[in-house]
């Protein structure tokens, strides 16, 4: 579950609302509230480890740019009781006041999980655009990822080694002593891991993350015959994993700008072209510019406008077929812009030749089709 979410706080919370909110929920769910009550103490355990995390500003960083709060286990044998201390009045503010304060330290140790479990990487997703002649052909595109890589200064590690110095938080002895109310516990000293010795450092390139962002150029491929709209992934160049965890995937969403002369429709193409009225009605062979070069192309005698032409193999490369669509032509016949008076005395005479009513199915389907009006009387 969401650390934030646990507590109940947005994202952006600070120090001191997360403590409001430790203290409201502890309150709520505290093992000695509801004594033998199993259920609200391990809310309560996972109130306080979120509580641990988000008030812990590198163990917080971590979580908010990794999803991970990067529990460290401590030893065994972490925990000892020294015994009392009465230097402190019950009155100091850091007493505590009930038996799950005086062990919350040991409580929350005994029930601690096992380390946090590698983290895969997370994907990325880009967009490129490539132009209607390279969706048909293929092409290759250099693509610039910005992505979190195993971080070169530790690799992958978080810390560095130093030359070998006294613990700072320990002063060299390997545990720490924590006062809980009159009682005085020791565990062992989670930063030297209770050897008494610094032998490392954080990482100061990726502040101990093990991973760092930095800019990476790739080459993809892009076969004959994608779609628009098509993924295709790339293994391995998404952002890095935790813990030497897997690498996330790039997927590329292809874009494909549209063509002034033909349409893609599945793996055909169509194309519009445009006829004279003497050669649709005498008929005529002319070439037709394809992406595979010229075509030849037959317009028989008669053939009117609208009329469709299938040329196989002549469409888009399948990238599941691995054959080819085909290219449809359809017709559009075209009247002269122009007319001199020669061939407007020709056309009038083709008039007279042919007598036939272009138009008189037209009527005849129209007016059956229509309701008939009566008139009133």
């Amino acid at each position: 579950m969401d650390l934030y979410e646990l507590l109940g706080v947005p994202p952006t919370a600070g120090l001191d609302e997360i403590k409001r909110a430790y203290r409201r929920l502890a309150r709520r769910y505290h093992p000695d509230v509801n004594p033998g009550d199993r259920t609200s103490a391990v809310r309560f355990r996972s109130v306080a480890d979120a509580y641990e995390v988000l008030t812990d500003p590198d163990r917080r960083r971590e979580y908010d740019l990794l999803g991970s709060p990067g529990v460290v286990l401590e030893s065994a044998a972490t925990f000892g009781f020294d015994g009392f201390d009465f230097s402190a009045g019950a009155a100091d503010g850091s007493a505590a006041s009930t038996f799950g304060d005086l062990f919350a330290d040991v409580i929350h140790h005994a029930v601690s999980g096992p380390a946090e479990a590698s983290t895969p990487g997370a994907d990325l997703y880009l967009t490129v655009s490539i132009g209607f002649e390279e969706a048909f052909g293929g092409a290759e595109k250099t693509l610039t990822v910005i992505r979190r890589d195993v971080c070169r200064g530790c690799r992958g590690r978080g810390v560095q080694p130093v030359a070998e110095a006294a613990c700072v938080s320990c002063r060299g002895v390997g545990t720490v002593r924590t006062a809980r109310g009159h009682m005085m516990f020791t565990k062992t000293c989670a930063r030297c891991g209770g050897s008494g010795l610094l032998r490392h450092a954080t990482c100061g390139v990726c502040n101990g993350l093990g991973v760092e962002s930095r800019s990476e150029t790739t080459t993809l491929t892009i076969p004959p015959g994608v779609s628009p709209g098509e993924q295709m992934c790339v293994p391995g160049l998404g952002h890095a994993g935790t813990r030497s965890a897997a690498p996330g995937d790039l997927y590329v969403t292809v874009q494909v700008a549209p063509h002034p002369v033909f349409r893609r429709e599945g793996d055909d193409l169509f194309v519009t072209v445009p006829v004279a009225v003497h050669e649709a009605a005498l008929g005529a062979r002319f070439d037709l510019p394809t992406f595979d070069g010229p075509a030849r192309l037959r317009v028989p005698p008669g053939t009117q406008s609208g009329q469709r032409f299938r040329l196989s193999g002549r469409g888009v490369p399948s990238l599941r077929t691995r054959t080819r669509g085909d290219l449809i032509v359809e017709i559009r016949i075209v009247l002269p812009s122009v007319l001199d008076q020669r061939s407007r005395e020709l056309l009038r005479e083709y008039g007279l030749v042919n007598t036939e009513d272009v138009r008189a199915g037209l009527w005849r389907d129209a007016s059956a089709s229509s309701p008939r009006i009566r008139n009133g009387g």
